[in-house]
Formats: structure tokens, C-alpha cells, sequence
């Protein structure tokens, strides 16, 4: 059976995959394969804070009693990381290599952080506090569209 921490943290490294090929694209000159890129990134990033923001927060949330504790923080990091996207897909319909690239520095050293908190503490804290109600967590973030 997957738990949290095992499904999140496969998605996060789906999430850097896709990250990486965007980072790799900009060293290109083919700013359609750059944006192209960079949105698959950006849908997978959206899509990974879809299921946290609106099943496994809110779902921890109920569970624990807590709602000013990690998950306020890691919903604070999405809003800034949010930020940073519009900054990268600013710079790729600029054609601003440099601003995208700055950009893209900036949230991979935020993303290497806020994954490890979750993926050291958060997630953890859900395995134990969702364990009942595990496998219906997970239904309901894989059933989360895009």
C-alpha cells in the first residue's frame, strides 16, 4: 500500500523532472520548446498544490486540530513559489533568458527546502495522524483533476 509520504515524494521528483527539462530548454535558442516546457512544469506544479491545498491539508488539518502549524506554511511557500512561476512565464514571453534563469535559480533553492520539510515532517506527521483513513486520502488526491 502507498502512503502519503511515498506518493507525495514520487510526485515531487516527477515535479523536479519536469523542472529540469525546462531549466535544460532555456540553455536552447527554441523559446515554443521553452514555453512548452515550462508549462508542463508549471500544470505539474499545480496540480501537486491542487492535492495538498484541497485533500491532504485540509484532510490533516481535521484530523490533528492544527491549522496554524505546517500546513500554514507550506500554503505560504505555494503563494511564493506561485509568484516565481508568473516570473518565469513573464520572462519566457519576454525572451529574457537571463531573468529566466535567475528566476528558475531562485525557486529551485525554495522547492530543495519546502520539499524537504515536507518530506521530512510533513507527510510523516500525515502517514500517522490520516493512517485510518489512508487509502481514502489517496483516492480522493489521485482523483484531484488538473
Amino acid at each position: 500500500m502507498d502512503t502519503i509520504s511515498s506518493y507525495m515524494t514520487s510526485d515531487h521528483h516527477r515535479c523536479d523532472e519536469l523542472f529540469s527539462q525546462a531549466e535544460a530548454a532555456a540553455s536552447g535558442q527554441d523559446w515554443g520548446t521553452i514555453a512548452a516546457d515550462l508549462q508542463a512544469f508549471l500544470d505539474s506544479m499545480h496540480h501537486h498544490f491542487k492535492m495538498e491545498e484541497e485533500v491532504l491539508f485540509p484532510a490533516f488539518e481535521e484530523c490533528t486540530g492544527m491549522s496554524m502549524g505546517p500546513t500554514q506554511v507550506m500554503r505560504m511557500e505555494h503563494v511564493q513559489m506561485r509568484e516565481l512561476f508568473d516570473e518565469m512565464a513573464d520572462a519566457v514571453k519576454q525572451q529574457d533568458r537571463d531573468e529566466f534563469l535567475g528566476q528558475a535559480e531562485t525557486l529551485l533553492v525554495m522547492m530543495q527546502q519546502h520539499n524537504m520539510k515536507e518530506e521530512q515532517m510533513l507527510y510523516l506527521m500525515a502517514d500517522r495522524a490520516l493512517a485510518g483513513e489512508m487509502e481514502e486520502v489517496l483516492q480522493q488526491m489521485r482523483a484531484v483533476g488538473a
